[in-house]
């Protein structure tokens, strides 16, 4: 079997530091830490963290007011900030540098009195901490499709201002964007969008993926936006299988005996080992296996702690 890896694949800056952050909050003050959300989107990074004594509640009061608390890499809102203070409680702040930007944007076009767009999903915690950097008064136009663009009640000679979910898919965005810059000729945002660099190359590693094999495994949780996207930029650019899997156990093995090309790339919030893992078993299960990389960028984007 032929077996393609991408490059780049799995964490990212923000993830690697996020989990550092509640690593070193329990090594520093022991345990329980709690960590309001989870960390980031991936089964196997909070196993291995609940296993270390980190506790993973929804809401703060879940939590007691002495034990320290971690804020997840997908932010959160200045009312979950401001409650955590009155509480009195010892905040770690594990928001992605990033994902920060995007608060920082939100607010600048919230100055200005500009009619903003979030694109984005709804219910997903980014985008409720991104609009809960506003007043809650405050109208915020939230869309996810080209079609909602398309629709949306904004007359058309307003000032406007947009930002992005740092997660989704490159090339639905590009899309959304053109028709929004079509729309109004003078909207304020990022001309690539606040997409991040992470999602960013490893969608581009995808689609060269397609190109090499077309059957793809990507390594990462489904409540991950980043990996379900490089499921559908396989799809997209011409993979007949793609299959986003928790880890090899999940794979339908028949299925695979029957292929002699295979892609693997795993999401920003998806460990190395799990890709290790599945090398292992493939070379268990076949005689010969040839590997081969597709590198597509060199990552050296370190965020401190």
């Amino acid at each position: 079997m032929d077996v393609y890896l991408t490059a780049p694949r799995g964490f990212c800056a923000g993830v690697r530091r996020a989990i550092a952050m509640v690593e070193d909050a329990l090594l520093k003050h022991g345990a329980p830490v709690y960590v309001r959300h989870e960390i980031v989107h991936n089964k196997h990074v909070i196993a291995d963290l609940e296993a270390k004594g980190a506790v993973f509640i929804e809401e703060l009061n879940e939590a007691p007011d002495n034990r320290p608390v971690v804020f997840s890499a997908h932010g959160v809102s200045l009312d979950v900030f401001k409650e955590a203070q009155r509480r009195g409680m010892m905040v770690i702040d594990a928001t992605c540098p990033l994902v920060e930007k995007v608060h920082k944007r939100i607010k600048l076009f919230d100055e200005a009195g500009l009619e903003i767009i979030v694109i984005g999903k709804q219910n997903h915690p980014e985008i409720i901490g991104t609009i809960g950097q506003l007043d809650k008064a405050r109208k915020v136009h939230v869309i996810y499709s080209l079609e909602e663009a398309q629709k949306l009640d904004i007359s058309d000679g307003a000032a406007v201002g947009f930002v992005t979910q740092t997660t989704l898919s490159v090339d639905d965005t590009k899309e959304i964007i053109a028709c929004l810059k079509q729309r109004f000729p003078n909207i304020q945002g990022l001309d690539r969008a606040d997409i991040c660099y992470a999602t960013t190359n490893r969608q581009a590693a995808v689609r060269e993926l397609a190109q090499a094999t077309p059957n793809i495994v990507i390594l990462g949780s489904k409540n991950s936006s980043n990996s379900r996207h490089l499921c559908e930029s396989a799809f997209k650019h011409g993979a007949q299988n793609a299959w986003l899997i928790d880890d090899y156990h999940e794979l339908d093995w028949a299925e695979i005996d029957k292929l002699s090309s295979l892609g693997i790339s795993a999401g920003a919030s998806a460990p190395e080992y799990l890709v290790e893992n599945l090398l292992t078993e493939l070379k268990r299960r076949y005689n010969n296996i040839n590997i081969q990389q597709i590198i597509m960028a060199q990552e050296n984007v370190n965020f401190k702690l």
